[in-house]
């Protein structure tokens, strides 16, 4: 009992500040807010701080790529054209679903390949956190791109990650990752919801 209150207090202010700020990201995302990009640029900025000090290396690789997709998401998201957002939630295509399966590909080979020129920690934890790296980096696009498909990769990701951080002693931004779950679940009918909107209008005109 004291072992586990010792590492509750590791948990430090800042790791539940930028859990705080992940967790109003997604659920910006879930509303198809724009406003998902400034809150999660902010939060992934501390987690690179606090990954590295952790050794988690994926992750820490995979914060620094949300910064800059975030950036990337925040433009493509907000261009409008005569007052109206031009880019909306849409469907994948073949050439989208394949250039996701080329960032899965290249960020797990990437990954693990740092990890084994690395000093840091390589074991069945590293090989978990480089599986979910891979996964997220896909996601990561797709949401930029304001595709639905992204949640479902949300989901997996999200459900692995939350056994990983409670084991690693970060355990505000393990109950993140349960939390992301259930709003990744939200965010995909909710997202549906608009998409099958969006098809009815069309038909109707």
């Amino acid at each position: 009992m004291i072992q586990f209150s010792e590492k509750i207090s590791f948990a430090s202010g800042l790791e539940f500040f930028a859990a705080f700020l992940g967790v109003m990201s997604v659920w910006f995302a879930k509303n198809n807010k724009v406003l998902v990009y400034p809150t999660g640029i902010v939060s992934t900025l501390i987690y690179v701080w606090i990954l590295f000090k952790n050794q988690l290396l994926g992750d820490l690789i995979i914060n620094a790529y949300f910064f800059l997709m975030s950036i990337y998401g925040w433009f493509f998201w907000s261009k409008e054209e005569e007052g109206d957002f031009q880019n909306k939630i849409s469907r994948l295509n073949l050439n989208e679903l394949i250039f996701g399966v080329i960032i899965f590909v290249f960020a797990f080979i990437a990954i693990k390949y740092i990890y084994n020129i690395s000093n840091w920690e390589a074991s069945y934890v590293s090989s978990i956190d480089t599986l979910t790296t891979a996964i997220f980096c896909s996601a990561m696009w797709f949401m930029a791109r304001r595709k639905i498909e992204h949640w479902t990769l949300w989901i997996v990701g999200d459900i692995i990650s939350i056994p990983l951080y409670f084991y690693k002693g970060l355990y505000f931004t393990s109950i993140q990752y349960l939390t992301f779950t259930i709003i990744a679940i939200l965010g995909f009918f909710t997202w549906l919801k608009e998409l099958n909107k969006k098809k009815q209008t069309v038909k109707e005109l």
